[in-house]
């Protein structure tokens, strides 16, 4: 009987040993197996909303209004078009983050994913659509009257858009200003890193 449970035993603990080395196969074949999915900034790979990750900047995505609503305030807005995956729209996120920094209580900052905009033969000057030229990232400036004021696609220097806000607030031109620096925070931000 002794010699039967210690072959039971030996038996049982063979098998756990099979069945680990079973697992681990698995999952070491699971892991080699795995195509890569990182992203990153200059590369046209999907990892998540490019004004959270690249631009530090969560509070543009889900837009606080409207294209529509905006345009019947009196407040100039700014309609930017991209897509996630785009490494263009990657790289010009901390523009646009840098450009609400200083304007976002006096501008509406409407960021528009392209893959959101329905397909329609035509569209209404109040749909996003309307303005889109199929190159992104696209940035459409509208004045206090809903007149658009800059259309350009690309990535627009900073400067040329900061130009149009003066003019459009009536402030100083850059060279005659004081030069505007942002309070340093305590956290990490791909716009401080130059």
């Amino acid at each position: 009987m002794k010699s039967l449970l210690h072959s039971w035993y030996k038996t049982l603990c063979s098998w756990r040993r099979f069945i680990v080395l079973c697992l681990l196969c698995v999952c070491c074949q699971f892991m080699l197996g795995m195509p890569v999915a990182f992203a990153g900034i200059s590369d046209d790979n999907f990892e998540g909303n490019v004004f959270i990750l690249y631009g530090g900047n969560a509070s543009l995505v889900p837009p606080k209004v409207k294209l529509e609503e905006s345009l019947k305030r009196d407040k100039p807005t700014l309609l930017i078009f991209y897509v996630d995956d785009s490494s263009d729209c990657k790289q010009y996120a901390p523009v646009v983050t840098r450009l609400q920094a200083f304007y976002g209580r006096l501008v509406d900052f409407i960021p528009a994913s392209v893959d959101t905009i329905a397909l329609k033969e035509t569209y209404t000057p109040t749909e996003p659509g309307y303005y889109y030229s199929g190159v992104v990232p696209q940035l459409v400036v509208f004045n206090q009257s809903g007149d658009v004021v800059l259309n350009e696609t690309g990535q627009v220097p900073f400067e040329k858009v900061d130009d149009v806000f003066r003019d459009l607030f009536n402030l100083l031109p850059r060279s005659e200003s004081v030069e505007l620096k942002r309070r340093p925070i305590n956290e990490f931000s791909s716009e401080l890193a130059e």
